[in-house]
This record gives C-alpha cells, sequence and structure tokens, in this order.
C-alpha cells in the first residue's frame, strides 16, 4: 500500500516553493480574476480512499477538461459511428488552430482540440432533448454528486470573447460536418467548458476510467472496458494539445488538461489524481500541474510505461 498522503504533501512543499514563469488565462475574463496562489491536489483511488492536499477542496472552472464528458456520453450514443466526425491523431498544433481543418475536410484531427469538442457538442445536441439540462445530469451521476453545476458568468465571458471558436464552427459548418444551428451548438460547447468542481469532485467523477469494474449509484455501466481503453489512449497521445508528448514522456499516465489550471490523470486499474494551480505555460497547460505529476509517479514509480 503506498502512502499517497505523505507523498503528495512532500510534492506540494517542494513544487509550492518553485518559481513559477506561467501565467493565469486573463483572455477569458472570469479566469483572470482567480488567485494565481492557489494550489491543490487530489487522489481518488478505485477502492474509493481520497487523499488531499492544499486548495484541493475549492471549486474551479474546470474548461476543457469537460471535453473527456461530453465525449465519453457521445461515444456512449454513437458508439464506433463517432470516429467518423471527428479524428483520433493528435494535432501537433494548438488547441484553437483551424488550420488543418481546411486540409482534412472540416474533419477535426482528434476530440479534445476545439474543433473536435465543439463537433462533439453538436452530435449531443442532435441526441439529447435537453443538452444543457441533460448532460450535467449524466454528470451528476456519473460523479454521485447533485450539486454539480455550469458557472453562468464563465460561460458568459467565454461567449464575449470566443471569437476563435465562432470561427471554428462556421468554418467547420462549411463542410457540413456541424449539423445544428451554430449559436445552439457554441452555446452549449461554452456551457460544457464552464462546470465548475474541485480537485476532489474531478479525482473522483473520473474514476470509470481507471475502474472496470466501475458503475454509477443507478446501476450504469458508463463505457465498456475497450470503449475506456480508447478514451485513454485518446487522452495519452491528445489531451494536453501540442504538449500531449512531452506529458507522456514526463508524466506517463493519461491525462486532460484546461485553461481553468487543472490537470486529470488515470492511472488504469488504481488511481485517478487532479492538480489545480492556475498559471499556465506558453503551451496552455498548468506548469506547477505538470511539474507535481512528474515529481508524483517518479516518486510512485506509476507511470503507465
Amino acid at each position: 500500500m503506498k502512502h499517497y498522503q505523505k507523498i503528495i504533501e512532500d510534492i506540494y512543499v517542494e513544487v509550492k516553493n518553485t518559481d513559477d514563469s506561467g501565467k493565469v488565462a486573463n483572455y477569458i475574463p472570469e479566469l483572470g480574476t482567480i488567485s494565481p496562489d492557489n494550489f491543490g491536489i487530489n487522489i481518488t483511488t478505485i477502492d474509493k480512499q481520497s487523499y488531499g492536499i492544499g486548495d484541493y477542496e475549492k471549486k474551479f472552472s474546470i474548461q476543457s477538461i469537460s471535453k473527456i464528458l461530453t465525449l465519453t456520453l457521445a461515444y456512449q450514443l454513437e458508439r464506433e459511428k463517432l470516429w467518423e466526425r471527428v479524428d483520433v491523431e493528435p494535432s501537433g498544433n494548438p488547441f484553437n488552430s483551424l488550420l488543418q481543418l481546411e486540409a482534412d475536410f472540416g474533419k477535426p484531427r482528434n476530440p479534445f482540440i476545439n474543433a473536435g469538442a465543439i463537433v462533439i457538442c453538436d452530435v449531443l445536441i442532435s441526441h439529447l432533448k435537453n443538452p444543457k439540462e441533460d448532460f450535467i445530469d449524466f454528470c451528476r451521476e456519473i460523479s454521485n454528486n447533485p450539486n454539480l453545476n455550469y458557472d453562468d458568468k464563465i460561460a458568459k465571458s467565454e461567449k464575449s470573447t470566443g471569437f476563435r471558436n465562432i470561427a471554428l464552427c462556421n468554418f467547420i459548418k462549411s463542410f457540413g460536418n456541424i449539423k445544428n444551428d451554430v449559436d445552439v451548438v457554441l452555446d452549449f460547447y461554452f456551457y460544457t467548458c464552464s462546470i465548475a468542481m474541485s480537485c476532489k469532485e474531478l479525482s473522483t467523477i473520473f474514476l470509470f476510467l481507471a475502474d472496470d469494474n466501475f458503475i454509477t449509484h443507478k446501476n450504469n455501466k458508463i463505457l465498456t472496458e475497450s470503449q475506456a481503453k480508447r478514451i485513454n489512449a485518446i487522452l495519452l497521445t491528445c489531451g494536453f494539445y501540442d504538449e500531449s508528448g512531452e506529458f507522456a514522456f514526463r508524466v506517463g499516465l493519461p491525462g486532460k488538461s484546461g485553461v481553468g489550471g487543472g490537470i486529470v490523470a488515470i492511472h488504469p486499474d488504481e488511481y485517478c489524481i487532479t492538480v489545480w494551480s492556475p498559471k499556465l505555460n506558453t503551451n496552455g497547460n498548468s506548469y506547477k500541474g505538470m511539474l507535481f505529476l512528474e515529481k508524483f509517479t517518479t516518486k510512485t514509480a506509476s507511470s503507465i510505461f
């Protein structure tokens, strides 16, 4: 049995005092108001043991980490047909790039860049009667957390400055890979990114990707083992935009970052760990979050490789 509490406490102290050259994502005005000094870690094991340190119970905007949740629901609904609409390849470009869409005829490289997540939102809108309500209900079920919700202020803040996402959605629509009204798709997309959760809540909600036997309190299995394996594979190769290779190299776990400063990492059959530190490196990933997880997997020898 690893002594996770002692391990995360030791690394927390070491990383907390590290000089952080990152910057808060103030291009979304509401995110710019968050204190850059926030720093929290939580790990939840598949046998439901939970260990936290720092600001691990403070809620923050999970941003692109929500793309795992939208993908999971879309995969559940569409099965393998989903990959006709979005690919599973690393992009090698920034998360909001338009470059490859022209060459790829409007099919995004993967579901974790913005273009891919927007197509996934379009897929969900085609399936769900009340997309926003149905999606948050899905998140509440897998987290067993009825209080989970969107952050209205964050969603509106993103909408007010989301010109590149608006361009992406319209551009994909021109290739016929957006089936619903562009404004409806974008509104849903901005809201999915605005969900507010703590490190503790995040490390619980993604246990379904770590535990093959995971079932919800309503007795539902979220994904088959094969589907969970595939999502973990895309997380490993595409979860950190054009820094995904670096994360695999340094940390060695499937994971996903968000510009709110959160990072989720999954060790199949063992645990889910979440780190939050709002200052981002030049690739849009939490500087201290990356550093913490590198030290954690080194100290616990728990890379998947």
